[in-house]
């Protein structure tokens, strides 16, 4: 009796600590879903024409939540969704930030949001009118984002899983005087009538007839395109008697999310770029910083290479903290073929591949990157250590060139479970571990009584032979 009590003594505590170790929070399953949707504020889109915009005070869920889910996507007046052969959405960005809280008297802040992103926010000499909430890293100049994709934003799957989130809001962390808003940057291109369209969405500066960039500074000459030459009011070349009357348009997003509680588990986020190499610090003679570059180039494939024609870069990159992995996609765009991130031993941590679209409807417009295959690893299952180095490879296609492409990877790193220790320790004070392991007492009890008695009989029936 006593092994067999033993035995199932065991099997209690096994259960019942996964039971509590489980991945699902009853306070998470408890608090209701909430969602609501919302719009930026209007822009206006004409054949060729540009929107690059930063909006401050968007609409968004206040208080101290977890965020689950954010969609979005460029519709017209009527909420009609615009397809990407109409207006290219090369890329939206939701960024977080706090804002100092001003009397009616104070007149209006001294500087936009978007000074945060561009690096242009004038000296001050008394508190900063605005301070970047911005991610876990590692592009910490520039990627600075909560949520952003791009063409792919229709089809790409983000859902943050149980019992994770992420979270917002929360009072201490709001910095004395300010108050948390967010910002939405939206990067539309119009290329109803342009002479070359792919030309257009990959910003090629001939095409949009530039050789300066937004602050007048001159491009190199070795820069054949990318965000640089197709910024906010620029225009992309379009073919004589092209039709097509101004349209005014709208992100419309929607937001998922939960009052926080106990239960829930915080996620950090960091944003990994391909052309990351890994410095920080100053640059000589300059106020400029090394960091992300964010876009790079794809050069043909000559005519003497063989076998597959595939661009294939690569960046080592150091996570400042580890934890599990619970979801993660690549951002690519149009001659992607798809990303994967790799641990320092050479585990693959998660593969993520573009969804071209086959048909003219907005989320399957033929040619397009529609959609990025996600990655939700079972809990537990793919982790990473702090200080870890880790590979991010970026695959394109490189039959032809392509300009200005992205190579990004997003992760939601959870920090690792309670110690068994601690999950035994609160097991014993459990009313459910008790009775669980009282009804496996009396069942293991009962069928030790059974064997016994099934014992006594058989040496009796021998005896009377």
């Amino acid at each position: 009796m006593t092994s067999s009590f033993l035995w199932w003594l065991r099997v209690a505590v096994i259960v019942a600590m996964a039971v509590h170790s489980s991945p699902v929070s009853t306070a998470a399953e408890r608090a209701p879903l909430r969602s609501k949707v919302f719009h930026s504020p209007p822009f206006t889109l004409s054949p060729g024409s540009v929107e690059g915009k930063y909006y401050g005070d968007i609409g968004f869920p206040r208080g101290h939540i977890a965020l689950k889910d954010f969609r979005a996507e460029l519709v017209d007046e009527a909420g009609n969704p615009v397809p990407l052969h109409d207006a290219y959405i090369h890329h939206w960005l939701v960024v977080r930030y706090y804002q100092r809280k001003r009397s009616g008297a104070a007149g209006p802040p001294r500087e936009p949001p978007e000074s945060l992103i561009t690096g242009n926010a004038s000296p001050s000499k008394g508190p900063p009118e605005y301070i970047l909430a911005g991610n876990a890293g590692t592009c910490e100049k520039i990627l600075r984002q909560t949520f952003g994709l791009g063409s792919e934003t229709r089809r790409t799957v983000t859902w943050v899983p149980d019992p994770y989130g992420i979270e917002v809001g929360n009072p201490a962390e709001v910095p004395a005087g300010y108050e948390e808003k967010w910002m939405m940057n939206v990067h539309a291109i119009d290329t109803r009538g342009v002479v070359d369209r792919l030309g257009c969405i990959e910003c090629r500066c001939e095409f949009y007839n530039v050789t300066v960039d937004e602050s007048g500074r001159p491009l190199g000459k070795d820069y054949p395109g990318g965000v640089l030459c197709c910024h906010d009011k620029a225009r992309c070349r379009t073919g004589e008697g092209s039709g097509g009357a101004p349209r005014k348009l709208f992100m419309r997003y929607e937001v998922k999310w939960l009052d926080w509680a106990a239960g829930i588990v915080p996620t950090k986020l960091y944003v990994l770029d391909v052309t990351d190499d890994g410095k920080r610090g100053p640059v000589a003679s300059t106020d400029e910083f090394n960091d992300c570059q964010v876009e790079y180039h794809v050069a043909p494939c000559g005519r003497e290479a063989s076998g597959a024609c595939i661009d294939s870069k690569r960046a080592f990159l150091v996570l400042p903290s580890g934890g599990n992995i619970v979801y993660a996609v690549a951002h690519q765009h149009r001659g992607g073929v798809g990303a994967a991130l790799y641990g320092q031993d050479g585990r693959t941590l998660c593969s993520s591949t573009p969804i071209y679209g086959r048909g003219e409807k907005a989320g399957d417009e033929a040619g397009y990157v529609v959609g990025m295959t996600t990655c939700y690893p079972s809990p537990g299952s793919v982790k990473v250590t702090s200080g870890e180095r880790v590979t991010l490879i970026s695959n394109y296609n490189a039959t032809e060139p392509h300009s200005g492409v992205m190579g990004f990877f997003y992760i939601l790193v959870a920090d690792p479970p309670e110690s068994t220790v601690q999950l035994t320790g609160r097991l014993l004070h459990s009313n459910y571990f008790w009775v669980l392991l009282g009804g496996i007492t009396v069942a293991s009890a009962v069928v030790v009584l059974y064997r016994r008695r099934r014992e006594i009989g058989q040496r009796y029936q021998s005896l009377a032979l």
